[in-house]
């Protein structure tokens, strides 16, 4: 009985120990890797405007210091600081009795001189007709005819003195030259002036239209000259005029490409002019200037920040079918406000990393990220928006 209690014990242990052996020789299954978190994005085409970008300074397209072209006391000033005018509106009156007594004391020399030819050609008529009859002799002739040409001469001396006497009598009256803005003013009513001085009464300044002049690095001449070439003779290249925040200002043509590069500083300058008809650009005012050069058309593009640099050039991480990524090698063209254009490396419908990428290696598994809450003062837009700035 005991042989059989032993034999029963044994046989217990033996199989416990197979069933623990068994049980320690299984391997859990490996947990699959977990997602990583990445924003995603498509390659897309569309057309690419390329701009070259710069900085340059607004310039009135004509600035002139009104000054006196007679002399005389300055009697009434007529204009407004600050005022828009438009070319022969009157700024200014110079006291005019001195000049309306010489023009006429000039009107009365013409009367005279006028009444002396007559007289004159009659004379020279009469004895024209004497030397026909033989009656005057020739010599007396030529005398006639030398005075009477003297007294044409001084009639015509006399016109002249009353052209210029009805021109500073005009002069009195001091009008715009352009059409603009006008300035400070700088005389005032009650003072002598005089045709020769360095002061004058007033700038104006030509706003509409207007001109902003610009550099840009020289190794862009190219590309300029080339854009100037597709454009055509008879059309010019679109420039914008933007401010800090980059918002366009005003839009114009590309006038002008200076005729040598700095040496000194290495920019080609440039000039753009500006309709300016809603008075957004103002002379001496710092503007970021763009000109458009190309446009490519269906351009391959992606995200800027979806390009990696790599060892063997930019890349970036494709997402495949099977949600895991892998790098592809690019060939690049230009980036412009955000995008950047693909030559060759990826296909329109590509799936790229956009955020994320230093999270990832080849063959990671990725999922799109969730969307992170606005907190509620900047859901409400009353925080920092330019209305509630103060």
């Amino acid at each position: 009985m005991k042989n059989s209690l032993r034999s029963v014990a044994m046989l217990a242990t033996a199989l416990g120990g197979v069933i623990l052996l068994s049980a320690c020789g299984q391997k859990k299954p490996a947990a699959a890797p977990r997602a990583i978190s990445v924003e995603i994005t498509e390659a897309t085409t569309r057309d690419v405007p390329i701009w070259l970008n710069g900085i340059g300074n607004v310039q009135a397209n004509n600035t002139v210091t009104v000054r006196p072209r007679v002399s005389g006391e300055l009697e009434s000033i007529q204009f407004t600081e600050g005022q828009e005018i438009k070319v022969g509106d009157i700024l200014a009156q110079i006291d005019s009795r001195p000049y309306k007594a010489a023009l006429a004391q000039a009107l009365a020399q013409l009367a005279q001189s006028e009444a002396q030819n007559a007289n004159d050609l009659r004379e020279y008529e009469r004895i024209k007709g004497l030397v026909a009859t033989n009656t005057e002799s020739r010599q007396l002739l030529d005398q006639r005819e030398a005075t009477r040409a003297q007294s044409a001469a001084l009639v015509q001396a006399a016109q002249a003195a009353v052209d210029n006497a009805k021109l500073n009598l005009d002069f009195t009256t001091v009008r715009a030259p352009i059409g603009g803005h006008t300035g400070v003013r700088l005389l005032d009513a009650g003072n002598l002036v005089t045709a020769s001085q360095n002061n004058g009464l007033v700038v104006i300044t030509q706003t509409k239209p207007i001109s902003v002049l610009f550099t840009l690095p020289q190794q862009y001449f190219l590309d300029i000259r080339r854009g100037i070439t597709a454009a055509g003779a008879n059309n010019a290249l679109p420039v914008e005029a933007l401010d800090d925040a980059g918002r366009t200002l005003a839009s114009g043509k590309l006038e002008l490409i200076d005729n040598q590069i700095d040496t000194s500083t290495g920019t080609l300058r440039l000039k753009a002019v500006f309709p300016n008809d809603d008075q957004t650009l103002w002379p001496g005012q710092f503007v970021n200037a763009r000109v458009l050069v190309q446009t490519l058309p269906q351009a391959l593009n992606i995200p800027t920040e979806a390009v990696q640099p790599g060892l063997d050039g930019p890349f970036a991480y494709v997402v495949k079918a099977d949600s895991t990524v892998e790098p592809r090698n690019l060939k690049l063209g230009p980036s412009v406000n955000g995008i950047t254009v693909v030559q060759s490396g990826l296909a329109a419908g590509d799936r790229v990393v956009r955020e994320g990428q230093n999270k990832l290696e080849p063959g990671s598994r990725v999922e799109l990220a969730k969307p992170t809450p606005a907190p509620a003062s900047a859901a409400s837009g009353s925080a920092n928006t330019p209305a509630a700035a103060k």
